[in-house]
């Protein structure tokens, strides 16, 4: 595949960490330092799906390519107002687009799996064009009197489109089952036949146990892509990390022993978006131009599952 067009797309309230200090026992202070997050966009009167209609229209914009010429659509979702139909369906309609649509759930790596798919299919000629995005509302997930969790987290979407090519370089996508690290429990609508106890859990996350796992599968996840394209650390120009933690990548940034500028962050203002902080990062890199054709880009994401993935793309739009 190669890139040629990204798009993204924020909700208009801006929550800042003085304004989560009048909801609960926090501080600025105390949420930048363990984190390093500002502020974020989390909804109000937005539907999630205008956020990503919104994000892949500015992708075919960017890719000067109408709806009708896609081919497929992928969407990383995990959670949206609607179970059915899927979020990828409903944004189709209302780009003017007529194939196939599906969603895939792999928790905050989603946005790389999606990439995966899109390359299988661009590789077994099944497609031309396609239209890879993810659009997360994770602040919907969280227990809003919890500072260790709500303040992670903000909404948003992002989208690029992508056509043949040999853009992508490698990639390595990988699950290992562990429930009790992150997960959310949803209560859903009763039976006459239901006898076992069913409750809504919010969002639950072990900090360390996610810290510990994150670290470990995104540095084992780079090192393997990075050996199959035949790259060293330092052939790569920018790192667009999963933004979850400031502590989390600069951690990995320290290990890879690279300079700063490698590792672009978006955290501090838009917090952890779930899988569309990837693509949400990408898209500003392209439109403040900082990316030249030629580049290679490593993305790594990590998430409930435990997920984890990485890729590397050269940048050829």
């Amino acid at each position: 595949m190669r890139i040629i067009g990204t798009g993204s797309a924020h909700p208009k309230r801006t929550v800042t960490n003085d304004d989560l200090a009048q909801l609960m026992d926090t501080s600025d202070a105390w949420i930048r330092e363990r984190t390093g997050i500002c502020s974020r966009q989390v909804i109000t009167d937005e539907h999630l799906e205008d956020l990503a209609t919104e994000a892949a229209q500015r992708a075919l914009d960017d890719a000067q390519i109408e709806g009708k010429e896609l081919d497929y659509i992928i969407c990383s979702n995990v959670i949206n107002e609607y179970v059915t139909p899927s979020m990828a369906s409903i944004v189709e309609g209302k780009i003017g687009a007529s194939c196939p649509c599906v969603d895939l759930n792999a928790a905050c790596t989603g946005f790389i799996y999606a990439i995966d798919f899109a390359e299988a299919l661009l590789q077994t000629d099944r497609a031309n064009n396609i239209l890879v995005m993810a659009a997360e509302e994770p602040t919907r997930m969280v227990n809003w009197n919890d500072r260790s969790t709500c303040v992670l987290f903000g909404d948003g979407a992002g989208a690029m489109v992508v056509t043949k090519g040999n853009g992508l370089r490698a990639i390595k996508v990988s699950s290992k089952s562990n429930l009790g690290v992150l997960h959310y429990k949803r209560k859903l609508e009763p039976t006459p036949f239901i006898t076992k106890e069913e409750e809504h859990k919010p969002l639950y996350m072990a900090g360390q146990e996610v810290f510990k796992t994150a670290v470990t599968s995104s540095l084992h996840d780079l090192l393997a892509v990075l050996s199959e394209a035949g790259l060293t650390k330092d052939d790569i120009t920018y790192y667009i990390l999963h933004q979850a933690n400031f502590r989390i990548n600069d951690f990995i940034r320290h290990r890879f022993d690279v300079d700063a500028s490698k590792f672009p962050v978006n955290m501090d203002r838009y917090g952890n978006s779930s899988s569309a902080s990837v693509a949400m990062l990408l898209d500003e890199l392209n439109r403040m131009g900082r990316l030249k054709k030629g580049d290679l880009l490593a993305f790594s994401a990590f998430g409930a599952g435990f997920t984890s993935g990485a890729c590397i793309i050269e940048w050829n739009k």
